[in-house]
Order: C-alpha cells, then sequence, then structure tokens
C-alpha cells in the first residue's frame, strides 16, 4: 500500500484550501538541452539538493531511494497528483497537517469500505467532532 493515495485522501477530506498552482519563478528565455547534453557544471546544479539530503540523513537514504524508485514507475497523471498533493501539504497550516496526518494512520489501516465510511462521516462532523475525533486518535509523533 502506498502512503501518497491515502495522505492525499486525508488531506483532501480536510478541504478548504486554496488549489491554484504556483508558477514558476525562473523560466529559462532558451530551451534547455537534454540531460547528456547538460554541462557537468549543469548537472551538478540539479543534483546538488539530492546529494546534500542523502549525505545529510544517512537514516532516511531507504526511503528516499524508494521514493524516487515509486516515481520512476508513476504515470505522468500520477506524478501530477503527486505533486498537487505535496503543494497542498506544504500550504497547509500545522493544526490542518496534524488532521491529515491523524486521518492517514487512521485509514491506512482499514479497508477500502471502511476508508470511504470515514470519508462519509469526516464530512458530515462539525468542526468540533473533528477536533474530538483527533485528540481520539492523535498522530503517532515521530
Amino acid at each position: 500500500m502506498h502512503m501518497k493515495p491515502l495522505l492525499l485522501t486525508a488531506a483532501l477530506l480536510l478541504g478548504g484550501l486554496a488549489g491554484t498552482a504556483h508558477a514558476q519563478d525562473a523560466t529559462p528565455a532558451a530551451p534547455l538541452p537534454s540531460w547528456e547534453q547538460l554541462t557537468p557544471a549543469q548537472r551538478d546544479v540539479l543534483i546538488a539538493p539530492m546529494r546534500e539530503r542523502w549525505n545529510r540523513a544517512p537514516e532516511d537514504r531507504a526511503r528516499i531511494y524508494e521514493r524516487a524508485r515509486r516515481w520512476q514507475q508513476m504515470t505522468p497523471e500520477q506524478r501530477r497528483d503527486a505533486r498537487h498533493g505535496m503543494h497542498r501539504w506544504e500550504r497547509m497550516d500545522p493544526a490542518k497537517r496534524e488532521q491529515a496526518h491523524a486521518l492517514y494512520e487512521r485509514m491506512r489501516t482499514m479497508s477500502p469500505e471502511q476508508r470511504k465510511a470515514l470519508r462519509a462521516q469526516w464530512h458530515e462532523m462539525s468542526p468540533e467532532q473533528r477536533k474530538q475525533w483527533i485528540e481520539q486518535n492523535p498522530p503517532k509523533k515521530p
């Protein structure tokens, strides 16, 4: 079972977030060449952030590698949806993130039917009922 679909489902349940995509701030004047035609310096600019992350957190290497492997197997539509979910997560306030995390943890052990029922229940809850649900089902602290 993949984490992203459930996390995206949990994030979608929370609603109320702006769905606008951010345009890239810097677009090159001329199209850049294929990877094989990039200079070593250009390639290093692209790889440096990943190299830093890989070296900074040896305990995360297996997770980083697995996510990269899964990313390569995704269709363009799945990648688009994953990017959208990541952007929503980044813009989410801490309280909404806690709710999404709690929902994800609860949903990951449920059958598809149980997840559907929880989604329906969540949509019917008042903000106070949702708060109580989160208090009763707190996310695990990392």
